[in-house]
């Protein structure tokens, strides 16, 4: 058995201080320490994927992060560690624990991925070794885990079992506070309505894209498009350094934002998400309103369908989206078919909470939409180089991985 510090203090001299995941019990005083020290950073996700997507964030961002989350929770983070953590390159330090031990009795439902934690991991092509269970092995641990990840840039799985760090008190508080909720309102939230009333005259998502890069300029502001059209129709408007076209991990834009807003405060990061995207990882909006800032712009495109994959209708028709934003914390939430809600949103002033704009938009595509013509790894690479170069320019430090 170890000790928590003994592990984060190991890390932390490796330079990990970010960290992002859904609690085990197993990892109980892991957690706690690393709530503790005010000088790191743990994002408390509704969701595996989520925390996983977040903690690339951050590591685009310059950080490097740790992940944790139970094998239980495994499955809800194989798409963004398969389609986001793999296709990207990205290197992000994985600890899992072991429910449904062989060599433990445990509750039925952790029976069956007790006995393929190791295989899954393998069969996503995650390289893994148990959790280091003495204070000696700590050091060659993480030396090769993080060896492995500068080399290849992508994840690497400590597996961990029970028992395997003593107990750890915890003496702060688990999340920030936030503006109080009453009846369902966010009492320091705006909301704004910009609807014209006429359906039929909703604009384009390449409209929309059109005037997101009209009102973004490109030294301090990162744009992330989601899944599917958006990020084609962004490139086909304008391909720029500050860009991320996102391929795979569906509805993980935003926690991806989120992750690379929060160790960049002083770097607009304006996330362009889609309806049916937005629902499937509905739990970051929480995620966003307890932790983002007001660098974080989230705008939610919605024309009712899956558009990239035959033009299915998904459920948002009857969704607010401003009000879900609002309830969940975000500052500023604003919804409408016109616009003048971009610059509305644009121009707000949410104080330090993130703001959000629910637009509604027709569905169709552009005729011959291009896809980008750089690989997903080069698409992040030359992100990071522009990051790198604008911090540079501000006399701050290089944050490339």
């Amino acid at each position: 058995m170890i000790q928590a510090e003994e592990f984060v203090e190991a890390a932390r001299r490796l330079g990990f201080e970010f960290y992002a995941g859904v609690p085990c019990s197993f990892l109980t005083p892991f957690i706690n320490y690393v709530i503790n020290d005010t000088q790191l950073t743990y994002i408390s996700s509704a969701n595996e994927g989520d925390a996983l997507a977040t903690a690339a964030g951050a590591t685009i961002g310059g950080k490097k992060a740790v992940v944790m989350m139970q094998n239980s929770g495994l499955g809800n983070a194989v798409n963004p560690l398969t389609s986001l953590a793999y296709t990207f390159r990205i290197p992000l330090l994985l600890i899992c624990t072991l429910r449904g031990d062989r060599q433990l009795k445990d509750e039925p439902q952790h029976e069956l991925m007790g006995q393929i934690t190791d295989k899954l991991l393998e069969t996503i092509a995650v390289p893994w070794e148990f959790f280091p269970t003495e204070a000696a092995e700590i050091e060659p641990v993480l030396q090769r885990a993080n060896a492995y990840m500068n080399q290849e840039r992508r994840p690497y799985a400590l597996i961990m079992r029970k028992g395997t760090v003593a107990p750890h008190a915890l003496k702060r508080a688990s999340i920030p506070t936030r503006s109080p909720i009453n009846e369902g309102n966010n009492l320091g939230s705006t909301q704004k309505s910009f609807f014209t009333g006429d359906k039929e005259q909703r604009v384009s998502r390449y409209q929309v894209l059109e005037k997101i890069v009209e009102l973004t300029q490109q030294p301090n502001t990162v744009i992330i498009a989601t899944t599917g059209y958006t990020g084609r129709e962004l490139f086909a408007c304008s391909d720029r350094s500050n860009h991320l076209y996102m391929v795979g991990s569906m509805g993980c834009a935003s926690s991806l934002g989120l992750g690379l807003s929060l160790v960049l405060p002083e770097l607009k990061v304006v996330v362009i998400d889609g309806d049916g995207a937005a629902l499937m990882r509905m739990g970051n909006f929480a995620t966003i309103g307890t932790y983002g800032g007001s660098n974080l712009l989230h705008i939610l495109l919605d024309n009712e369908a899956h558009d990239s994959t035959g033009a299915q209708a998904t459920v948002s028709a009857g969704v607010d989206f401003a009000k879900i934003a609002q309830a969940c914390g975000y500052g500023t939430t604003l919804a409408g078919d016109d616009l003048l809600l971009l610059d509305a949103l644009f121009a707000a002033d949410s104080n330090s909470s993130p703001k959000f704009a629910h637009l509604k938009i027709r569905a169709g595509t552009l005729e011959n939409l291009p896809r980008p013509n750089l690989s997903p790894e080069a698409v992040l690479q030359r992100l990071i180089s522009h990051i790198s170069f604008q911090e540079k320019a501000e006399g701050r430090e290089d944050r490339k991985f």
